[in-house]
């Protein structure tokens, strides 16, 4: 497990933005991250700095009624999905979830526990927690995929 305390959104975003830099040569691969966290925690923060280091500077808010915002960028996709609004598993069904998932695409899912049984299984989890008023964000891997990109995380942290 990776621990990394941030004192700020800057720091969240800085964050995000060094986990993107450790994706990044994983990409072709198709990368899945699920991200928990309460309201507010900051897991649409740390989104935000993963896209800005595959050069998206453009507005990043949470796809809570959309479900995905897809962004385009040199070398694929990076999809953004939240869940919070989800009752059923059964719901994403609609949107096609599966077609999502493919080589050249970072998923980074919000409230994942919402799609249990729809999702396939995930590289990284990403908890973002407010402990004694800092924010903590604490990663695991969950595949041989993830553990190079957690082993990344680590040489460079």
């Amino acid at each position: 497990m990776i621990v990394y305390p941030t004192n700020s959104e800057s720091e969240t975003v800085a964050f995000g933005k060094f986990l993107g830099e450790c994706i990044r040569p994983f990409f072709s691969e198709g990368v899945i991250v699920f991200l928990n966290g309460e309201l507010g925690a900051g897991k649409t923060t740390l989104c935000r700095g993963v896209l800005r280091d595959f050069n998206y500077f453009g507005a990043v808010k949470s796809p809570t009624y959309t479900l995905v915002e897809p962004y385009q960028i040199d070398i694929g996709c990076i999809n953004h999905f939240d869940f919070f609004r989800i009752e059923h598993p059964d719901e994403l069904d609609y949107i096609g979830l599966e077609e999502y998932f493919s080589a050249d695409t970072l998923s980074l899912i919000e409230w994942p526990d919402r799609g249990k049984g729809s999702l396939p299984k995930n590289d990284l989890t990403i908890s973002v927690d407010f402990h004694n008023e800092k924010r903590v964000i604490q990663m695991n891997a969950n595949s041989g995929l993830g553990e190079k990109v957690c082993s990344k995380v680590k040489r460079i942290a």
